[in-house]
């Protein structure tokens, strides 16, 4: 029986303006290429006010047109880098807007199956005009999104630790990561000892159970972390069986425009060093 999700057929690689393109673009080149998927470039940035004192807005208005077409070059620059390195892609198309990037970026999302991006520039961490967040990202657009590890190495996936926990979010994370688990050679679905370990033991191997039906290499474990850190544990069975990506569901919600997650999809958010396919 095939799964719905087994190919992506269209892939969006999300850009930062102030960022060179080319280990972003290079890893989600490489992706486009193994499922043979179309490749949607995307990038966008939008002018930030920074006079409140400016009482009849001429300049308020000066700057606005000023940090805009410094956006529109960033934007040039980007565009020009994607059409360069998505040569061998057969599918591939841009698009670079004036606007918040997070919002826009949720919204362009409905044109993928799959979003991939990364960790910003570091002096820009607080910059929300011109940086996507991730975290409020993960929960507005509505698809999976690949958060690339630091080193830029294109993702293996022969190996993948799934982070189950017994929620919608990972049972869509597990549907969404599909065409990745079903390509790798072992895949550890494995959730965090809490108060009833015979219900874990049953979760977990039922989802191990689901997958193999689908032709995935699944096995499960249930780990017991005792004081130690639950995102910390899964960090460390995922380096103990050599996998390069960690699925999970991302747990959070938005009250009073504060972004609430959990403590490990906080953790898995800042963690670099693994390839994080997060879905909400």
């Amino acid at each position: 029986m095939e799964v719905r999700t087994m190919r992506y057929k269209t892939i969006m690689v999300q850009l930062d303006v102030d960022v060179r393109a080319a280990q972003r673009l290079q890893f989600a080149c490489e992706l486009a290429l193994r499922f043979d998927a179309g490749l949607i470039g995307f990038a966008a940035a939008e002018p930030r006010l920074i006079d409140p004192s400016d009482v009849d807005g001429a300049t308020s208005v000066d700057l606005v047109a000023i940090q805009t077409e410094e956006i529109e070059a960033r934007l040039e620059e980007r565009e020009k880098e994607f059409r360069t390195m998505t040569a061998g892609v057969t599918r591939a198309s841009w698009r670079g807007e004036i606007g918040h990037p997070t919002k826009l970026l949720a919204i362009h999302a409905r044109a993928a199956d799959l979003i991939v991006t990364g960790a910003g520039t570091p002096d820009l961490m607080g910059n929300s005009h011109r940086l996507v967040k991730h975290g409020a990202l993960i929960l507005a657009a509505g698809r999976p999104v690949l958060l690339a590890s630091g080193s830029g190495k294109t993702v293996k996936g022969e190996r993948i630790v799934i982070a189950w926990k017994d929620t919608r979010e990972a049972r869509r994370s597990v549907s969404d990561a599909m065409p990745f688990l079903v390509r790798a050679q072992d895949v550890l679905v494995t959730t965090i000892e809490e108060n009833d370990s015979i219900s874990g033991n049953e979760s977990v191997a039922d989802v191990a159970s689901y997958l193999i039906e689908h032709g995935v290499k699944a096995r499960s474990q249930v780990i017991g972390v005792g004081h130690a850190d639950a995102a910390f544990a899964l960090n460390e069975v995922a380096r103990e069986i050599g996998a390069d990506m960690i699925v999970s569901g991302g747990y959070g919600h938005s009250r009073l425009r504060e972004l609430i997650f959990g403590g490990v999809t906080r953790s898995l958010l800042r963690e670099s060093s693994l390839n994080r396919l997060i879905s909400n």
